[in-house]
């Protein structure tokens, strides 16, 4: 970057009538939103599709989620699914339960989750949970059956 690059900066001769846009990001938008048959899965994507700045949608009606890639914003795209449709739309709330640190604790253990998948939540309580240490791992497993190398004292 040279001294060049300055100068725009430095001699901005605009009046400050016109304002330059900002430009949005090209970002992945998830949402969930309860379809029944191919017919709600038809009026979901015709909804969505329609927006401006989108370039890509995908629903999957089994796990209920609708998939948007574009130049849009995502709260924009929750209230015009759920204008348009009349259904309840919201945000992706679920995680891989890979991810997170304790997926069978209360409250982020969810029964209608899709298979593989917990509540994404931020809860200082659930984060207070005991995550075992690596040395309490190592002795833990030393004298597990699973183990081929484990001690055979026992």
């Amino acid at each position: 970057m040279g001294v060049l690059d300055h100068f725009p900066d430095l001699f901005d001769c605009s009046t400050g009538g016109s304002k330059l846009k900002k430009r949005k990001q090209l970002q992945t938008v998830e949402i969930k939103v309860k379809m029944d048959c191919e017919g709600c899965e038809r009026r979901v994507k015709k909804a969505v599709e329609g927006m401006k700045g989108v370039k890509q949608v995908d629903v999957e009606r089994k796990a209920n989620k609708v998939t948007v890639v574009g130049y849009v914003e995502p709260a924009k795209v929750v209230a015009r699914v759920a204008h348009r449709t009349g259904k309840k739309a919201e945000l992706w709330p679920y995680v891989p339960y890979d991810v997170v640190a304790h997926p069978y604790a209360p409250g982020v253990y969810d029964r209608k989750a899709p298979a593989g998948y917990v509540r994404n939540v931020e809860d200082p309580q659930i984060s207070q949970l005991a995550r075992a240490s690596s040395t309490e791992v190592r002795y833990t497993t030393a004298f597990s059956d699973e183990n081929p190398t484990a001690c055979a004292i026992m």
